[in-house]
């Protein structure tokens, strides 16, 4: 895939694969993913559950190092090639350059130690520093995130914790050694919506001050509206589109993605518009469709000459729109169908505007002023 170059390119992955050979066959669980992150920027990842987020995620953390997970490609940060590194550079560069944010705080957390000893153990790992230090450090950042009375609280244990609590104790423990790249996986999860609120500004405050790049995995295109710069939508192991993040929700150009938000309600929207659902489930990873792995669910199919759809797997090309955005479609025309078809489903109200302010212009000659 091509993206953009910036100035400081922190993060590159390059046809990363990640497949688990089983007794039925291999897994793809990651099939040639690629991707760019710069410093300081946000990259939301979105998908159905089992589209390969969570498992490239922890192919970055090298996670799947002393398993059957059979992995290839280039993960290169800062220039350094994460899985040509031994398990010993892994485990220094894990933690101290790139940290994670995991799904479940409250399982994520030892229900034995206090919150603070686990937050100071990620700093006494990658630091020559006294317990002392490092508990005053560990002090500083739950005070840093927001925890009340953290010079008491740090003694505290994982339950005596709120749900939001435990995420903010979460982010500190990720944020301890200031790391160069965060991975958030689902960090709203469970979370009411006034906590996810506060989480999410938490991290945008973070990432200000301490210029990390982020990459958060959701659901929630809602968060992704909120935090990303770019947005990459994953299908069955593989990128189906990629691009900023303006781009991919206004002028979306892969029928996944169309899916995607047709089935997110807008509240601020016209109360007629549809919530439409993809249909069927998705893919078995260890038996794929053929061709386009989004095919047996796609309305669209039919609009695509012969049989592309389920004989040839469709490349990244650019999008209509240009610049950065690509997308994997066989449709010939996906901008004039989403135009026609998708959005007066979904943005009723978009379209009635458009519609009249094209009346309005066509009705007003070139002579007169408006």
């Amino acid at each position: 895939m091509t993206h953009m170059s910036e100035p400081e390119t922190l993060l590159s992955v390059r046809d990363l694969k990640v497949h688990f050979p089983t007794d039925d066959g291999i897994v793809k669980a990651t099939d040639g993913l690629s991707f760019e992150l710069s410093r300081g920027s946000t990259l939301g990842i979105v998908g159905e559950s089992g589209s390969g987020k969570s498992v490239s995620s922890s192919a970055i953390l090298g996670l799947h190092r002393g398993t059957n997970a059979l992995v290839s490609g280039e993960i290169l940060l800062e220039d350094t090639d994460l899985l040509q590194l031994t398990d010993e550079e892994m485990r220094w560069r894990r933690g101290r350059d790139v940290a994670m944010i995991f799904q479940d705080p409250l399982s994520s957390m030892h229900p034995y130690y206090t919150v603070g000893d686990q937050i100071a153990e990620a700093y006494l790992v990658h630091n020559d520093v006294s317990k002392k230090a490092a508990r005053a450090r560990t002090i500083e950042m739950l005070d840093r995130v927001g925890i009340p009375q953290p010079d008491s609280r740090v003694d505290a244990y994982p339950h005596q914790f709120s749900g939001g609590m435990r995420q903010r104790a979460m982010i500190a423990m990720s944020l301890i050694n200031d790391p160069s790249l965060l991975i958030a996986d689902e960090p709203t999860t469970a979370l009411d919506v006034t906590v996810q609120a506060q989480i999410l500004d938490l991290l945008q405050d973070l990432q200000r001050e301490f210029n990390s790049a982020i990459m958060i995995i959701t659901h929630d295109l809602g968060v992704v509206a909120e935090m990303a710069d770019d947005v990459l939508v994953m299908y069955a192991g593989r990128a189906v589109e990629y691009g900023p993040c303006k781009e991919i929700l206004t002028h979306p150009e892969m029928p996944y993605t169309w899916g995607l938000l047709s089935s997110v309600p807008d509240l601020e929207g016209d109360t007629d518009a549809r919530l439409v659902p993809i249909p069927g489930n998705p893919p078995s990873l260890l038996n794929p469709p053929s061709g386009c792995a989004f095919h047996p669910r796609c309305p669209h199919r039919a609009k695509v000459p012969g049989d592309l759809c389920t004989t040839q797997l469709p490349e990244l090309t650019p999008a209509s729109s240009g610049g950065e955005h690509v997308k994997r479609c066989h449709l010939p025309d996906p901008a004039a169908v989403f135009q026609a078809e998708v959005l007066p489903e979904i943005a009723p109200d978009l379209v009635a505007d458009a519609a009249a302010a094209t009346s309005k212009t066509a009705e007003t000659t070139p002579g007169e002023s408006r």
